[in-house]
């Protein structure tokens, strides 16, 4: 199993190119299903979660042609709308063939996501608003088993809390449903935006974009495209902390800064220099120790939860105490008893930890528990005495392209220990 080396202690100078959103390609690539007419995807990243579902979405009947960054898929005809657990248990979010499966074919049998059932991260509103629209859904031996024998129907759907996934499955079925849907206390997260313009530019007549209610008019068909996915916003946060971290002074470049205003505001009151460009986002941090923060992480203007884990590791060598609060998933402390083992100083509370600043942090021996957890220690192990080896990096490879090249070309001291690959599976967001 891989396993990543980090010997702290150097500051970061350069620039670091951004790739484009994990959490807004794949669902973009889910779209292709909609479609007899190519889907031609620029500024795909190159992710293990890219390639889980380009392998299902293959199983399907979808053709695929890759280049450098670019990702052409061609749903001319779906030959099967059967979704084994063996590839939707990799990531939740193949779970979303469901409703474009359904819109194409007025059926489909799809896997429960990784082992999910219906409880913790739950896909129960996935399902709500899809018997909205006149869906048959029975739950058979961990299987969803959908029907719509007279196609989708426009509904009125109202989440009774904000849900990224459903928001999402709900608008990609809703494109080509018969009638209006509405989707009310809808997600917000730019990924969201980025899907519904891109159903737009196929021919959906979605409208609302960036508010809580989404309107889609149903049409009967889309057309082809190409689409420049959005620059990941979590990456060029989890960047922008590692810059912080480290210190010394990093461009990213290829980025937005605007999707990260929340971030932001709390890296200045740390102590960090951020300057944004109309594509670049500066870091720079001099000798003086950061200030502590708290945080709540939130639905989309606010705090993203998949920063948490980041700026906890950042908020471990600052001048105090710091109090995080996790609104958005369970179990989403895992990271802190690995960054404890580094010498890290927290107390985890149900949804709240604190953590108390300390002189130096020290390498260690430890193990991702999921995707943003991981690269936490990441962070972390760039300011830790010593060397700092970083177990079951497959998680790693889920959201971030060619982390180690893109820190180790700004100076930070970190290589691949390389041994067999995992099967790793979605454990994280």
């Amino acid at each position: 199993m891989d396993r990543i080396a980090i010997r702290g202690g150097n500051r970061l100078f350069g620039d670091l190119p951004i790739s484009g959103a994990k959490n807004s390609a794949i669902k973009l690539m889910a779209a292709a299903l909609l479609s007899d007419q190519p889907l031609t995807l620029t500024n795909m990243p190159k992710l293990s979660d890219t390639r889980f579902l380009a392998a299902l979405l293959e199983s399907l009947g979808v053709e695929i042609g890759n280049g450098s960054d670019v990702m052409r898929l061609h749903a001319r005809e779906i030959t099967s709308t059967f979704a084994p657990y063996d590839r939707v248990r990799k990531m939740r979010a193949t779970f979303n063939v469901l409703g474009p499966l359904l819109a194409r074919r007025g059926e489909a049998k799809v896997s429960l996501p990784g082992g999910c059932t219906i409880g913790a991260r739950p896909v129960d509103l996935h399902l709500m608003a899809l018997e909205a629209m006149g869906v048959q859904i029975a739950l058979e031996e961990g299987y969803v088993l959908a029907r719509a024998r007279d196609g989708l129907k426009g509904a009125d759907v109202s989440f009774p809390f904000v849900s990224v996934g459903a928001t999402e499955h709900a608008l990609l079925a809703a494109t080509l449903a018969s009638g209006t849907t509405v989707l009310r206390n809808a997600a917000r997260e730019p990924e969201i935006g980025d899907l519904a313009h891109c159903l737009n530019a196929m021919g959906a007549r979605v409208s609302g974009i960036d508010t809580d209610t989404l309107v889609i008019e149903g049409v009967t068909s889309l057309r082809g495209t190409e689409w420049a996915v959005i620059p990941d916003r979590i990456e060029t946060g989890t960047y922008a902390l590692a810059a912080a971290m480290a210190g010394g002074e990093v461009t990213l470049t290829g980025t937005r800064a605007g999707l990260n205003d929340a971030l932001i505001g709390k890296m200045r009151e740390a102590g960090v220099e951020v300057d944004e460009g109309a594509d670049t986002l500066r870091v720079r941090r001099g000798e003086a120790r950061l200030r502590p923060v708290d945080v709540d992480t939130e639905v989309f203007p606010g705090f993203a939860t998949d920063l948490q884990a980041q700026f906890m590791a950042l908020m471990t060598v600052a001048d105090g105490e710091s109090v995080i609060r996790e609104h958005i998933f369970e179990n989403r402390f895992m990271h802190a008893p690995e960054l404890a083992r580094l010498g890290a100083d927290i107390a985890v509370h149900g949804g709240e930890a604190r953590v108390r600043g300390v002189e130096a942090l020290r390498g260690a021996e430890v193990m991702a528990t999921d995707l943003r957890a991981s690269v936490s220690l990441v962070i972390a192990g760039l300011v830790a005495e010593g060397e700092t080896t970083i177990g079951r990096v497959y998680h790693l490879d889920r959201g971030f392209e060619r982390l180690e090249a893109k820190l180790s070309g700004c100076g930070a001291d970190i290589r691949r220990l390389t041994g067999p690959e995992s099967s790793g599976e979605d454990d994280g967001h």
